[in-house]
């Protein structure tokens, strides 16, 4: 009986690479999905926000992650002036402009 039970064993661990290797198979197929789902957009976003930031210019309208929407009126390296209304300018961040502003269309 127990020569029995030997025979139908298996090969012993022969195949114990193999199987670890497989079970990496869907790992690695996670991190693909994941990269060119996730990661990869995400990257290309803030690449494309740090060139429309480099190439800010006076005069644009520009709207701030806190909402406010104002024309450029000044820039550093680092502060961004903005007129809300007439002679009225706040400075914020450079990294605080989210994006470019309609407010010019709305005003004509």
């Amino acid at each position: 009986m127990l020569g029995i039970a030997f025979a139908m064993g298996g090969n012993g661990g022969a195949g114990g690479g193999a199987a670890a290797f497989q079970g990496l198979i869907p790992l690695a197929l996670m991190f693909v999905i994941f990269y060119v789902l996730l990661i990869r957009p995400q990257q290309k976003k803030a690449k494309e926000h740090r060139e429309f930031l480099n190439n800010l210019k006076k005069g644009e309208w520009v709207v701030t992650s806190g909402g406010i929407h104002g024309r450029i009126t000044g820039l550093t390296d680092t502060v961004v002036t903005l007129e809300i209304a007439e002679k009225v300018r706040v400075k914020v961040s450079r990294t605080q402009i989210a994006g470019s502003s309609r407010a010019q269309e709305l005003e004509s």
